[in-house]
Protein backbone atom coordinates (compact mmCIF):
# COMPACT_ATOMS: atom_id res chain seq x y z
CA UNK A 1 0.00 0.00 0.00
CA UNK A 2 1.16 3.53 -0.79
CA UNK A 3 0.08 6.64 1.05
CA UNK A 4 0.86 9.14 -1.68
CA UNK A 5 -0.81 8.95 -5.07
CA UNK A 6 0.94 9.77 -8.34
CA UNK A 7 -2.38 10.55 -10.05
CA UNK A 8 -5.29 12.75 -9.00
CA UNK A 9 -8.42 14.25 -10.47
CA UNK A 10 -9.79 17.74 -9.91
CA UNK A 11 -13.02 19.50 -10.95
CA UNK A 12 -12.76 22.99 -12.44
CA UNK A 13 -15.50 25.24 -11.01
CA UNK A 14 -18.11 27.16 -12.98
CA UNK A 15 -20.69 28.05 -10.30
CA UNK A 16 -18.46 28.54 -7.26
CA UNK A 17 -19.82 30.73 -4.48
CA UNK A 18 -20.33 30.60 -0.73
CA UNK A 19 -22.64 27.60 -0.35
CA UNK A 20 -25.46 28.53 1.99
CA UNK A 21 -26.30 24.85 2.61
CA UNK A 22 -22.89 24.07 4.06
CA UNK A 23 -22.30 27.32 5.95
CA UNK A 24 -24.43 26.25 8.90
CA UNK A 25 -21.74 23.87 10.16
CA UNK A 26 -18.63 24.87 8.21
CA UNK A 27 -17.43 27.76 10.31
CA UNK A 28 -14.40 28.31 8.09
CA UNK A 29 -16.62 29.85 5.43
CA UNK A 30 -17.00 33.63 5.34
CA UNK A 31 -17.82 36.42 2.94
CA UNK A 32 -15.35 38.15 0.63
CA UNK A 33 -16.20 41.82 0.26
CA UNK A 34 -18.30 43.33 -2.50
CA UNK A 35 -17.46 40.99 -5.38
CA UNK A 36 -20.00 39.89 -7.99
CA UNK A 37 -20.72 36.24 -8.84
CA UNK A 38 -18.95 36.30 -12.21
CA UNK A 39 -15.77 37.72 -10.69
CA UNK A 40 -15.91 35.15 -7.89
CA UNK A 41 -15.99 32.32 -10.43
CA UNK A 42 -13.15 33.88 -12.42
CA UNK A 43 -11.01 34.23 -9.28
CA UNK A 44 -11.74 30.65 -8.24
CA UNK A 45 -10.89 29.35 -11.71
CA UNK A 46 -7.62 31.26 -11.69
CA UNK A 47 -6.69 29.80 -8.30
CA UNK A 48 -7.73 26.33 -9.44
CA UNK A 49 -5.67 26.55 -12.64
CA UNK A 50 -2.65 27.76 -10.66
CA UNK A 51 -2.76 24.73 -8.37
CA UNK A 52 -3.18 22.36 -11.33
CA UNK A 53 -0.16 23.94 -13.03
CA UNK A 54 1.98 23.47 -9.93
CA UNK A 55 0.98 19.82 -9.56
CA UNK A 56 1.64 19.07 -13.21
CA UNK A 57 4.99 20.85 -13.05
CA UNK A 58 5.92 18.51 -10.20
CA UNK A 59 5.15 15.50 -12.40
CA UNK A 60 1.82 14.58 -10.82
CA UNK A 61 -0.72 13.18 -13.28
CA UNK A 62 -3.74 15.49 -13.02
CA UNK A 63 -7.02 14.64 -14.73
CA UNK A 64 -9.20 17.76 -14.90
CA UNK A 65 -12.96 17.53 -15.30
CA UNK A 66 -15.18 20.57 -15.80
CA UNK A 67 -18.03 21.06 -13.38
CA UNK A 68 -21.06 19.30 -14.84
CA UNK A 69 -23.78 21.33 -16.47
CA UNK A 70 -26.12 22.99 -15.60
CA UNK A 71 -23.49 24.31 -13.18
CA UNK A 72 -25.59 24.13 -10.01
CA UNK A 73 -22.92 22.68 -7.73
CA UNK A 74 -21.01 25.51 -6.04
CA UNK A 75 -18.71 23.09 -4.16
CA UNK A 76 -17.93 20.85 -7.15
CA UNK A 77 -14.24 21.76 -6.86
CA UNK A 78 -14.08 19.69 -3.62
CA UNK A 79 -14.54 16.17 -5.10
CA UNK A 80 -12.74 14.27 -2.34
CA UNK A 81 -15.94 14.45 -0.28
CA UNK A 82 -18.03 12.22 -2.55
CA UNK A 83 -15.53 9.68 -3.87
CA UNK A 84 -12.47 7.69 -2.82
CA UNK A 85 -10.39 5.36 -4.97
CA UNK A 86 -8.29 2.44 -3.77
CA UNK A 87 -5.40 0.24 -4.89
CA UNK A 88 -7.58 -2.87 -5.30
CA UNK A 89 -9.70 -1.10 -7.91
CA UNK A 90 -12.58 -0.31 -5.56
CA UNK A 91 -14.35 3.05 -5.47
CA UNK A 92 -16.35 4.44 -2.56
CA UNK A 93 -19.30 6.82 -2.99
CA UNK A 94 -20.33 8.81 0.07
CA UNK A 95 -23.41 10.35 1.72
CA UNK A 96 -23.33 14.15 1.72
CA UNK A 97 -24.82 16.52 4.29
CA UNK A 98 -25.94 19.31 1.93
CA UNK A 99 -28.59 18.37 -0.69
CA UNK A 100 -26.96 20.53 -3.35
CA UNK A 101 -23.66 18.72 -2.81
CA UNK A 102 -25.26 15.37 -3.59
CA UNK A 103 -25.54 16.55 -7.19
CA UNK A 104 -21.72 16.49 -7.38
CA UNK A 105 -21.62 12.69 -7.57
CA UNK A 106 -21.04 11.69 -11.19
CA UNK A 107 -21.14 8.29 -12.85
CA UNK A 108 -19.11 9.60 -15.78
CA UNK A 109 -15.96 10.25 -13.74
CA UNK A 110 -15.12 6.63 -12.77
CA UNK A 111 -16.08 5.52 -16.29
CA UNK A 112 -13.84 8.15 -17.90
CA UNK A 113 -10.95 7.31 -15.59
CA UNK A 114 -11.29 3.68 -16.66
CA UNK A 115 -12.06 3.92 -20.37
CA UNK A 116 -10.09 7.04 -21.29
CA UNK A 117 -7.21 7.15 -18.82
CA UNK A 118 -6.64 3.44 -18.25
CA UNK A 119 -7.41 3.08 -14.56
CA UNK A 120 -8.97 -0.16 -13.35
CA UNK A 121 -12.34 0.04 -11.58
CA UNK A 122 -13.37 -3.34 -10.17
CA UNK A 123 -16.12 -2.44 -7.74
CA UNK A 124 -18.16 0.58 -6.65
CA UNK A 125 -19.22 0.52 -3.00
CA UNK A 126 -22.11 2.92 -2.46
CA UNK A 127 -22.73 4.32 1.02
CA UNK A 128 -25.22 6.96 -0.10
CA UNK A 129 -28.19 5.09 1.42
CA UNK A 130 -27.16 6.71 4.71
CA UNK A 131 -28.55 10.01 3.38
CA UNK A 132 -32.09 8.63 3.77
CA UNK A 133 -31.34 8.23 7.49
CA UNK A 134 -29.74 11.70 7.78
CA UNK A 135 -26.35 10.11 8.46
CA UNK A 136 -23.31 11.29 6.55
CA UNK A 137 -19.70 10.42 5.83
CA UNK A 138 -18.08 12.86 3.44
CA UNK A 139 -15.25 10.81 2.01
CA UNK A 140 -11.68 11.81 2.72
CA UNK A 141 -12.92 15.03 4.22
CA UNK A 142 -14.61 13.13 7.04
CA UNK A 143 -11.82 10.55 7.16
CA UNK A 144 -8.07 10.99 7.03
CA UNK A 145 -6.85 7.64 5.80
CA UNK A 146 -3.56 6.07 6.76
CA UNK A 147 -3.49 3.69 3.82
CA UNK A 148 -0.26 2.00 4.92
CA UNK A 149 -1.36 1.13 8.46
CA UNK A 150 -5.05 0.73 7.49
CA UNK A 151 -6.46 3.27 9.91
CA UNK A 152 -9.30 5.73 9.28
CA UNK A 153 -9.06 8.80 11.52
CA UNK A 154 -12.38 10.58 11.92
CA UNK A 155 -13.63 13.49 14.02
CA UNK A 156 -17.34 13.27 14.88
CA UNK A 157 -19.54 15.96 13.38
CA UNK A 158 -22.82 16.40 11.53
CA UNK A 159 -20.83 15.37 8.45
CA UNK A 160 -19.17 12.31 10.03
CA UNK A 161 -21.39 9.62 11.50
CA UNK A 162 -19.71 6.83 13.52
CA UNK A 163 -21.99 4.10 12.14
CA UNK A 164 -21.32 5.12 8.57
CA UNK A 165 -17.62 5.10 9.43
CA UNK A 166 -17.94 1.54 10.74
CA UNK A 167 -19.50 0.47 7.44
CA UNK A 168 -16.64 2.03 5.51
CA UNK A 169 -14.06 0.32 7.72
CA UNK A 170 -15.79 -3.04 7.39
CA UNK A 171 -15.91 -2.81 3.60
CA UNK A 172 -12.41 -1.44 3.08
CA UNK A 173 -10.60 -3.22 5.94
CA UNK A 174 -9.64 -0.18 8.01
CA UNK A 175 -9.46 0.29 11.76
CA UNK A 176 -11.52 3.30 12.92
CA UNK A 177 -9.87 5.88 15.16
CA UNK A 178 -12.67 8.22 16.18
CA UNK A 179 -12.61 11.30 18.38
CA UNK A 180 -14.16 14.76 18.67
CA UNK A 181 -12.44 17.89 17.43
CA UNK A 182 -13.54 21.48 18.07
CA UNK A 183 -12.93 25.07 17.07
CA UNK A 184 -13.80 28.24 18.97
CA UNK A 185 -16.59 30.25 17.36
CA UNK A 186 -17.81 33.37 19.19
CA UNK A 187 -16.91 31.92 22.56
CA UNK A 188 -18.35 28.46 21.90
CA UNK A 189 -16.57 25.17 21.17
CA UNK A 190 -18.18 23.77 18.02
CA UNK A 191 -17.30 20.60 16.10
CA UNK A 192 -14.87 20.99 13.23
CA UNK A 193 -16.83 19.98 10.15
CA UNK A 194 -14.17 17.82 8.49
CA UNK A 195 -11.28 15.85 9.94
CA UNK A 196 -8.95 16.84 7.11
CA UNK A 197 -9.00 20.43 8.35
CA UNK A 198 -7.25 19.51 11.60
CA UNK A 199 -4.93 16.71 10.52
CA UNK A 200 -3.02 15.28 7.58
CA UNK A 201 -1.16 11.99 7.27
CA UNK A 202 1.75 11.38 4.94
CA UNK A 203 3.94 8.36 4.37
CA UNK A 204 6.13 9.09 7.39
CA UNK A 205 4.50 12.06 9.13
CA UNK A 206 1.29 13.28 10.71
CA UNK A 207 0.48 16.99 11.01
CA UNK A 208 -2.13 17.27 13.75
CA UNK A 209 -3.86 19.90 15.88
CA UNK A 210 -4.11 18.18 19.25
CA UNK A 211 -5.34 21.47 20.75
CA UNK A 212 -8.66 20.92 18.98
CA UNK A 213 -9.25 17.56 20.71
CA UNK A 214 -10.69 18.68 24.05
CA UNK A 215 -11.08 15.26 25.69
CA UNK A 216 -7.77 14.26 27.28
CA UNK A 217 -8.28 10.53 26.80
CA UNK A 218 -9.17 10.95 23.13
CA UNK A 219 -6.21 13.27 22.59
CA UNK A 220 -3.83 10.78 24.18
CA UNK A 221 -5.33 7.88 22.20
CA UNK A 222 -4.95 9.81 18.95
CA UNK A 223 -1.31 10.61 19.68
CA UNK A 224 -0.60 7.03 20.74
CA UNK A 225 -2.13 5.62 17.55
CA UNK A 226 0.05 7.83 15.36
CA UNK A 227 3.22 7.28 17.37
CA UNK A 228 2.74 3.50 17.42
CA UNK A 229 2.99 3.52 13.62
CA UNK A 230 6.25 5.43 13.70
CA UNK A 231 4.92 8.65 12.18
CA UNK A 232 6.75 11.88 12.93
CA UNK A 233 4.21 14.15 14.59
CA UNK A 234 4.14 17.80 13.54
CA UNK A 235 1.92 19.67 15.97
CA UNK A 236 -0.31 22.43 14.64
CA UNK A 237 -2.09 25.13 16.63
CA UNK A 238 -5.76 26.03 16.39
CA UNK A 239 -4.77 29.33 14.83
CA UNK A 240 -2.72 27.54 12.20
CA UNK A 241 -5.54 25.20 11.20
CA UNK A 242 -7.84 28.23 10.93
CA UNK A 243 -5.39 29.25 8.17
CA UNK A 244 -5.81 25.76 6.61
CA UNK A 245 -2.37 24.53 7.68
CA UNK A 246 -3.91 21.12 8.43
CA UNK A 247 -5.48 20.83 4.98
CA UNK A 248 -2.41 19.52 3.18
CA UNK A 249 -1.76 16.39 1.12
CA UNK A 250 1.26 14.33 0.16
CA UNK A 251 1.36 13.36 -3.52
CA UNK A 252 3.97 11.80 -5.78
CA UNK A 253 5.52 13.12 -8.98
CA UNK A 254 8.32 11.48 -10.96
CA UNK A 255 8.97 9.17 -8.01
CA UNK A 256 9.42 12.05 -5.57
CA UNK A 257 7.21 13.19 -2.70
CA UNK A 258 5.50 16.57 -2.65
CA UNK A 259 3.39 18.12 0.10
CA UNK A 260 0.65 20.36 -1.26
CA UNK A 261 -0.94 23.23 0.65
CA UNK A 262 -2.23 26.76 0.11
CA UNK A 263 -0.07 29.85 0.29
CA UNK A 264 -1.97 30.91 3.42
CA UNK A 265 -1.24 27.55 5.06
CA UNK A 266 2.45 27.79 4.16
CA UNK A 267 2.69 31.27 5.65
CA UNK A 268 0.99 30.10 8.86
CA UNK A 269 3.65 27.46 9.54
CA UNK A 270 6.79 28.36 11.47
CA UNK A 271 10.34 27.61 10.35
CA UNK A 272 10.62 24.47 12.49
CA UNK A 273 7.39 23.01 11.09
CA UNK A 274 8.41 23.85 7.54
CA UNK A 275 11.75 22.15 8.11
CA UNK A 276 10.01 19.06 9.51
CA UNK A 277 7.66 18.85 6.53
CA UNK A 278 10.44 19.49 4.01
CA UNK A 279 12.23 16.41 5.28
CA UNK A 280 9.30 14.37 3.94
CA UNK A 281 8.82 16.04 0.56
CA UNK A 282 9.16 19.19 -1.49
CA UNK A 283 6.57 21.76 -0.44
CA UNK A 284 4.11 23.10 -3.01
CA UNK A 285 2.01 26.11 -2.06
CA UNK A 286 -0.47 28.01 -4.17
CA UNK A 287 -2.70 31.05 -3.48
CA UNK A 288 -6.29 29.93 -2.84
CA UNK A 289 -7.75 32.94 -1.03
CA UNK A 290 -11.12 33.05 -2.80
CA UNK A 291 -11.68 29.31 -2.53
CA UNK A 292 -10.64 29.17 1.13
CA UNK A 293 -12.70 32.18 2.19
CA UNK A 294 -15.97 31.37 0.47
CA UNK A 295 -15.66 27.59 0.30
CA UNK A 296 -14.18 26.91 3.71
CA UNK A 297 -11.84 24.33 2.19
CA UNK A 298 -8.33 24.38 0.80
CA UNK A 299 -5.79 22.48 -1.28
CA UNK A 300 -6.38 19.00 0.10
CA UNK A 301 -10.16 19.33 -0.38
CA UNK A 302 -9.63 20.10 -4.06
CA UNK A 303 -7.69 16.92 -4.81
CA UNK A 304 -9.22 13.47 -5.28
CA UNK A 305 -6.44 10.88 -5.16
CA UNK A 306 -6.50 8.14 -7.80
CA UNK A 307 -5.05 5.04 -6.14
CA UNK A 308 -6.62 2.76 -8.75
CA UNK A 309 -4.31 0.32 -10.57
CA UNK A 310 -3.58 0.85 -14.23
CA UNK A 311 -5.18 -1.54 -16.72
Amino acid sequence: MKQASAAVFMVRPHSFRMNEETAENNHYQSTLGDIGPEEIVQLAQSEFDGLVDQLESAGVEVVVFDEAEPHETPDALFPNNWISMHEDGSVGLYPMFAPNRRKERREDIPLTLEHTFGFEVNEIIDFTEFESHSKFLEGTGSMVLDRIHRKAYAARSERTDPRALEHFCSNFDYEPVIFSSFQSVEGHRLPIYHTNVMMSIGTHFAAVCFESVDDTDERNALRSSLESDGLEIIELSEHQISQFAGNMLEVEGNGKSFIVMSQQAHEALNSIQLSQLSAHGTLISSPLTTIETLGGGSARCMIAEIHLPKL
